[in-house]
């Protein structure tokens, strides 16, 4: 049996949007890794792009993920999103439940996004992911600068 690599931890920071919704959107994430850089600081990642037509849903999707695929090895990781979405899929098991249901709903309707949820939860399998709910436009630093980003993202695809 091959010796595992270190496990990482990781604080993510994601978030996504498109103005109008649905419309040009943009996504974005933050990684901080506890590995410290010269200035004694935690080592940080940066991530974001856009597309031309988008949902709000889909870009706060596509933020998580690639913020997961970003990761070099299997990583316990923080992941902090606004959207509830998103954080309560995982965390109030709709996904299982989707899953058993054959990617339908509770009321029988096909789940919307779900090549992304199936990308996610692949991404999402090669670490150990708490998904916290942070509440957007409420103060929190790193919450509000991967926003920004988001809009800088989106704007170069209005």
């Amino acid at each position: 049996m091959q010796p595992h690599s270190t496990v990482q931890d990781v604080t993510i920071y994601t978030d996504g949007g498109c103005s109008p919704n649905p419309g040009p959107g943009g996504w974005a994430a933050i990684l901080l890794f506890d590995e410290k850089d010269v200035a004694g600081r935690r080592k940080e990642k940066r991530l974001k792009d856009g597309v031309y037509d988008s949902t709000n849903n889909r870009m706060e999707l596509t933020a998580a993920l690639k913020a997961l695929e970003a990761l070099d090895g299997p990583a316990r990781v923080e992941l902090h999103t606004d959207s509830r979405y998103l954080a309560n899929a995982f965390n109030q098991g709709w996904l299982e439940n989707w899953q058993e249901n054959g990617w339908k709903t509770a009321s029988k309707k096909p789940v919307k996004n779900k090549d992304l949820w199936q990308k996610l939860l692949a991404a999402a399998e090669a670490h150990e992911v708490e998904w916290i709910w942070v509440e957007g436009h409420a103060g929190d630093p790193l919450n509000e600068r991967v926003d920004d980003m988001v809009g800088q993202a989106r704007a170069e695809f209005e």
